[in-house]
């Protein structure tokens, strides 16, 4: 174009200025008139939707993901991600991670709006890594339709009749494993304890594994499918994602596998998974079908350890850090055990007079949120529809109104009867985490041995959280040395 316009005569040029001047002309009021009304849409839905909720949702897909797993991969944790858009949004804000935008809900009426509504206006929504990892048919991602005959079919060794045996297993087993670090004097680390106490202890219950090297395999898979919860969900070899996806078909194979002995005759021990093979021959809303039996098997293991074994390990160091709430502890813990015959495991008789421990749980539990939000998809209204809205425990546990003195690790707090959904580790409605029980009586086992047994010593004080973790955990580990009473 500017080699031709070099070679034409100002004359030419002119000429054939005058002969398109027409269309030049349309062409350039139609892109002002457009210009200017796009902008003034833009503007108009912008201020729409910053009346309503306050946020960014930066680029489309990508949005701030970037920025949530820059977090999550900091020691700060991801959490701070949402404290940083707090800080700068106020307390309600809407983002865009992961491909779909996020609102956090901070307020107990929030909510009571959205538990209390759960399947009506919302339904449970998780982001595409961690619906792959736990798959399609876990009680964690199917519709409503479905997750009301699974999570029925699903309780019963979470009820407190089959609690009862296995709080004394996992007693036995917990009291086996201190006895064997107090002879050996050497410090270790709590989370890891923990992890492999509660992983060998769900295993046990659901499918009676004791052998240490399948126990080992399967952890590993397990860890792997776990670190992939929260990452980018494309199969490329090396990324988290891609080993989660192939841990997860390993340790679905090694199930079928255990499955196809029992099927066969060749073993039958009694147990959840034998519960539920015992079933086939009902009708099809009577038992679970492979894919949904698999999919729950590896959600219960999974959810029930690096919840659970977190909350341990964080009563740890809120404990060492409050010598008035662990010496109050050590003696409720320690008149239970003079009552108790020597060597004589626990009861849930005994679990029902820790009255103090169960605020110790409790105020654990506040303080170290495990499960920093509960996602859901709303299904309209004024936050649209197909957006996740994130109940932000996290908030709620930390409001001063709520809790004074919030970052205090008071188990006292919980004298008082606390306001509706003011305390929600475990969620609330409809979706209650179908653990919940369980992870009250391990926390209280491991607290009555540890506190009545011994008196330890935390060997790291360091405050910063491990990097890449979906859940807050101690990048240390909290390691202690025991010493016993």
């Amino acid at each position: 174009m500017l080699s031709l316009i070099t070679y034409l005569s100002k004359e030419e040029l002119l000429l054939h200025l005058q002969y398109y001047y027409y269309d030049i002309f349309i062409a350039a009021v139609f892109i002002f008139v457009a210009t200017y009304f796009l902008s003034k849409a833009w503007r108009r839905i912008s201020s729409t939707e910053r009346a309503h909720i306050p946020g960014r949702l930066g680029l489309p897909f990508l949005g701030e993901t970037i920025s949530f797993l820059s977090a999550t991969n900091s020691t700060k944790g991801c959490y701070d991600f949402v404290r940083l858009r707090r800080l700068r949004h106020g307390k309600w804000f809407k983002t865009r991670i992961f491909g779909k935008t996020h609102v956090f809900v901070p307020s107990i009426e929030g909510a009571k709006t959205i538990f209390s509504n759960d399947f009506a206006q919302f339904n449970k929504g998780y982001v595409k890594s961690m619906a792959d990892a736990v798959g399609e048919k876990s009680l964690l991602c199917v519709p409503h339709e479905s997750h009301k005959r699974i999570r029925r079919l699903l309780s019963d060794p979470f009820s407190m009749n089959s609690l009862s045996d296995f709080v004394q297993k996992f007693d036995k087993m917990l009291c086996q494993r201190l006895k064997k670090l107090e002879e050996e004097r050497k410090s270790f680390v709590v989370l890891d304890f923990c992890m492999k106490m509660t992983f060998d202890a769900m295993c046990n219950m659901l499918m009676s594994i004791t052998d240490d090297s399948l126990l080992r395999k399967i952890e590993k898979d397990c860890t792997d499918v776990s670190n992939a919860m929260l990452s980018f969900p494309f199969m490329i070899p090396g990324t988290r994602y891609y080993r989660g996806i192939k841990a997860r078909e390993h340790v679905m194979e090694t199930f079928r596998e255990m499955i196809a002995r029992r099927r066969s005759g060749t073993e039958a021990p009694e147990d959840f998974l034998q519960s539920m093979l015992e079933k086939e021959s009902l009708p099809p809303g009577e038992k679970l079908d492979d894919s949904e039996l698999l999919d729950n098997l590896l959600t219960m293991i999974i959810a029930g350890q690096t919840t659970t074994a977190a909350a341990m390990m964080w009563s740890v160091k809120f404990l060492d850090e409050n010598r008035e709430a662990q010496d109050r502890l050590r003696e409720e813990q320690m008149s239970i055990a003079r009552n108790k015959p020597v060597g004589a495991s626990l009861t849930p008789e005994d679990i029902s007079k820790m009255s103090y421990g169960s605020k110790v749980v409790k105020e654990t539990l506040r303080m170290s949120n495990v499960l920093l939000w509960f996602p859901r998809v709303a299904r309209g209204y004024a936050i649209r529809k197909g957006w996740h809205v994130n109940i932000d425990a996290t908030c709620i546990h930390y409001d001063p109104d709520l809790y004074p003195q919030p970052l205090q690790f008071n188990p006292s707090r919980f004298d008082e009867m606390q306001k509706p959904y003011s305390f929600i580790p475990f969620g609330a409605g409809p979706r209650t985490c179908l653990g919940i029980n369980m992870a009250k009586v391990t926390m209280l086992v491991f607290l009555h041995r540890l506190t009545s047994e011994y008196k330890w010593t935390v060997d790291d004080l360091d405050g910063s959280l491990e990097k890449k973790a979906h859940i807050p955990r101690l990048r240390s580990g909290c390691p202690i040395t025991l010493r016993p009473l």
